[in-house]
């Protein structure tokens, strides 16, 4: 089922997740303990990233090195086995960046082999490694591109000429920052990003994770003030570790509110994950509560505290 039937057809609130693929070189039956524990919440669906190429430097014998680490694999096959083996609907994310359209097509074209219908498209992060583009191959720049794409092979048009296939029928998501992106130069001139990806053929939004609830609301009545009317999913993730003060708003670029920064700061180890949870909890209730679609945690690789969070939600 799509991402926007299972919001229409919804009697009561629901609880989605977003997790990452293995590493490069190992198996997925971490992943897989992981989804067995998150499919006991009954998720509609869940989310799998999408990871491309990267320049890393490491420092050697010789000085420091360059090189190019690859892609972290497995997005394809955990999207098949949490689909086909437990039934839930899977969501991959499809990239521009690390990504030629020709890739884009093909990837596409295996997860409707799949019976996957659904797909988040974004831009994805600057990992430094920008693909050669040789042979007539094209890349996508932006989401609002990617998305047009995947909205063109819907309508049957694909980038292989020769390519006898009926249109897809993909239900595409895409991505909005309450907080505004941190290159955009304000938060109005991304709402208009959000608005042009929506016409390009995005169907619902997922938010970047936030901790203050008031962000989302505000967040969404820009979005309905520019015209765009499709559901706005917000992102949350539960925080237990004393370091994520830091490093969640340097990668993620979004704020923690005082109150909860102080005292996730000032618990002593054993209750910083009940500080994180009941954070959680009470976000997720009120926006519930207060006509959010659903919420959608980022998960990232261990179920504990989603457990915990789940345990108190009425959902």
């Amino acid at each position: 089922m799509k991402v926007t039937e299972h919001l229409e057809k919804a009697t009561n609130p629901f609880v989605t997740f977003e997790i990452i693929p293995p590493k490069r070189g190992s198996s997925a039956k971490e992943v897989l303990r992981l989804v067995d524990e998150l499919s006991q919440h009954r998720p509609p669906f869940i989310d799998i990233t999408s990871h491309p190429a990267e320049i890393v430097y490491e420092e050697t014998a010789e000085g420091i090195q360059r090189h190019v680490k690859r892609k972290r694999p497995g997005t394809l096959g955990v999207c098949a086995l949490i689909q086909n083996k437990y039934g839930i609907d899977a969501v991959p994310h499809v990239l521009c960046r690390g990504f030629t359209q020709q890739e884009t097509e093909d990837f596409l074209i295996e997860l409707r082999y799949l019976g996957i219908d659904n797909v988040l498209a974004i831009r994805g992060d600057d990992k430094g490694y920008t693909k050669p583009l040789t042979g007539g191959r094209t890349r996508n720049d932006f989401a609002s591109d990617l998305i047009g794409q995947i909205h063109a092979m819907n309508q049957g048009q694909f980038l292989d000429a020769h390519l006898d296939a009926e249109p897809t029928t993909f239900c595409v998501g895409c991505s909005g920052y309450p907080e505004k992106h941190f290159e955009a130069p304000n938060l109005a001139s991304d709402i208009r990003r959000v608005k042009e990806k929506v016409d390009a053929g995005a169907e619902y939004v997922v938010t970047q994770m936030f901790f203050d609830n008031q962000k989302y609301f505000d967040f969404v009545d820009q979005l309905r003030a520019e015209g765009v009317t499709v559901p706005v999913i917000p992102g949350l993730k539960v925080l237990t570790l004393r370091k994520h003060l830091t490093s969640i708003p340097r990668v993620f670029h979004c704020d923690i509110p005082e109150v909860f920064a102080r005292e996730l700061d000032s618990a002593d180890k054993k209750h910083r994950m009940e500080v994180g949870v009941q954070w959680a909890v009470r976000q997720a209730r009120e926006l519930l509560e207060k006509g959010a679609p659903s919420v959608h945690f980022y998960v990232m690789s261990s179920a504990k505290s989603i457990n915990q969070v789940m345990a108190q939600l009425d959902v």
